[in-house]
């Protein structure tokens, strides 16, 4: 029996996305960003609606084995690196590329014996202050790369922007500056840009850009939709309803009795909760989307139900389906009356919810 929850996920809307980053910065290279199962939307899935990417970025080894054991032969890179020296082993036997940002890693590489060197990004700390080198470190780790067997010939640097979702913060500049005087005079490829870099900071494209959430259709900036950008959902979450109910005024619905009916009102049903992935905290009046009508959610959301008004929808029929984000309601929308950000909200739709790939060409 087919789940009465289910994620559309859109792959011609991803192949628009993909034609929206080389429009946004052509002549470079691409690094489809696929980590934590590709933003809850299906790593297999994306790797085929993105194969015209330039190289597969996802953050750990497991993924990287994921798409490679599914027969995936395009380039990979693994943004957190080699942990261990058994995965740095499996960047040989699997032919991975590899995020070199810490000394641990340095050393590792210095003393692991592999019968053939890695190809290895260069990972420069220009404000993010979470992974990388610091700048003025750069030229004794090249000098120790340069001596070490296990480092292949074209090194490329990578750094990444704190603060790209607001693109009047003077930080990005700060961190543009650092990362190009930490690289200048050096030849190699170079990788900054981020989705907000990519819409928002041309200066950031140098030779690869790595794009993320626009690659899944959301906009990378506060405030901001998909659409703003041309970009189009790629995953639809949807429910059905399964009950209309009639209260008088006055009477609560839901954990607690938080609402109560402010008239005589018409309460539908939704079969989806917090164990299918839907947010529990969001609050009452938090639209869903029902015949391309909105509803309010009211009262708490339970663990497999959501109670949304429908008293001045007349129209709408049990069995009707819901839209909880997608297609006519951004997913923009819903993070940001839940207190999140849309990238949460995709990877935690659990595995209820029935994938059903389509290709929409609007």
């Amino acid at each position: 029996m087919q789940s009465v929850n289910i994620a559309t996920i859109d792959f011609n809307a991803w192949r628009h996305n993909l034609s929206c980053v080389r429009a946004a910065a052509p002549g470079c290279y691409v690094a489809a960003v696929m980590k934590a199962d590709a933003y809850g939307h299906g790593l297999l899935r994306a790797a085929r609606a993105l194969d015209n990417a330039d190289i597969f970025a996802v953050a750990r080894c497991d993924e990287a084995l994921t798409l490679r054991e599914a027969g995936v032969a395009k380039p990979i890179l693994l943004l957190e690196g080699f942990l261990r020296p058994e995965e740095l082993k499996l960047c040989v036997q699997y032919e991975l590329q590899a995020v070199l940002h810490h000394e641990s890693q340095l050393r590792m590489l210095e003393i692991t014996r592999l019968n053939k060197p890695v190809y290895l990004w260069l990972k420069i700390d220009s404000g993010m202050h979470r992974l990388g080198f610091a700048p003025n470190r750069v030229s004794i780790v090249l000098e120790r790369l340069a001596a070490c067997r296990n480092a292949a010939v074209g090194l490329r640097f990578i750094s990444h922007l704190a603060n790209s979702d607001d693109p009047g913060d003077p930080y990005n500049c700060y961190q543009i500056d650092t990362f190009n005087n930490a690289t200048q005079g050096r030849v190699a490829e170079r990788s900054m840009a981020n989705s907000g870099g990519i819409l928002g900071w041309p200066e950031t494209h140098f030779d690869w850009v790595r794009p993320g959430i626009m690659l899944y259709g959301c906009s990378p900036f506060k405030g901001g939709i998909g659409a703003d950008q041309y970009l189009r959902p790629v995953m639809t979450l949807e429910s059905r309803l399964i009950a209309i109910q009639y209260y008088s005024i006055g009477e609560p619905v839901g954990y607690g009795s938080t609402w109560r009916c402010p008239r005589d009102s018409r309460i539908g049903v939704v079969a989806i909760g917090y164990g299918d992935g839907y947010p529990r905290n969001a609050p009452s009046g938090t639209p869903v989307l029902i015949n391309g009508q909105r509803a309010p959610l009211v009262g708490r959301v339970s663990m497999d139900m959501i109670t949304v008004d429908l008293s001045d929808l007349p129209s709408i029929n049990l069995g009707d389906s819901v839209t909880l984000w997608g297609r006519g309601l951004p997913a923009e929308e819903i993070a940001s009356k839940v207190g999140t950000i849309t990238y949460e909200l995709f990877c935690r739709v659990t595995s209820r919810v029935v994938g059903v790939e389509v290709n929409n060409n609007d």
